[in-house]
């Protein structure tokens, strides 16, 4: 079973950027050597200051091993503190299973080489959830494909990196613009309205495979 991490990191003012390029060129390549896939990485378009990534494990036994091997070996360790100085709080983190197939595999291109593809993404978040998602449902509310995840019921067994002990199904989609999240954003805050809900809509950054 495919295991997946979001991950959101509150940052100093100022310095996404800064975690974005040091990111796309030293933590990307050196995490899937290692067996982790790096889905996607994103801009929040509502806070200048919040990094949002998600990550991918064939089970848990390859997580914990890619985490031991990223966060022990040499990349992590010369380029640590240059991250570090950039982050707030970098332990909300959900530790999620996929419903259904997940995430496609794409190819990691950068901006401006001709890579077609949508611009935007829209991640719902329904906390406190503990129902079984609904990835038709919910396809047909945003309009567009979707991966749908939920918490894993697995034990953290890396507890050097936390991940949040709260029960949520989220769901991710992809959309060529503005115009068509925002649609889908008042889809969902009309349909799901009166549960706990945190919407991110994202802007991929140069190498996201996901957008």
């Amino acid at each position: 079973m495919t295991v997946l991490e979001l991950r959101q990191y509150s940052l100093h003012p100022g310095r996404r950027d800064e975690l974005v390029a040091l990111f796309e060129r030293e933590f990307v390549e050196s995490q899937e050597e290692l067996g982790a896939r790096v889905v996607g990485t994103f801009h929040d378009l509502a806070d200048p200051d919040r990094f949002v990534w998600v990550r991918e494990f064939a089970d848990m036994g390859v997580r914990l091993a890619a985490l031991r091997g990223f966060y022990g070996g040499p990349v992590w360790k010369e380029h640590r503190d240059a991250a570090n100085a950039t982050m707030i709080d970098s332990d909300d983190v959900l530790l999620l299973e996929p419903v259904g197939a997940g995430f496609p595999t794409a190819s990691r291109a950068g901006v401006g080489e001709g890579r077609p593809g949508p611009s935007r993404v829209l991640a719902v978040l329904r906390l406190g959830s503990g129902g079984e998602p609904d990835a038709a449902a919910a396809q047909r509310l945003l309009g567009a494909p979707v991966v749908v995840a939920r918490t894993a019921s697995y034990v953290n067994d890396f507890p050097a990196l936390p991940v949040r002990d709260e029960k949520a199904v989220v769901v991710f989609a992809a959309f060529p613009g503005a115009k068509e999240v925002a649609a889908a954003r008042r889809a969902v805050e009309h349909a799901w309205q009166g549960e706990h809900l945190q919407v991110l809509e994202l802007e991929p950054t140069a190498r996201s495979a996901y957008r």
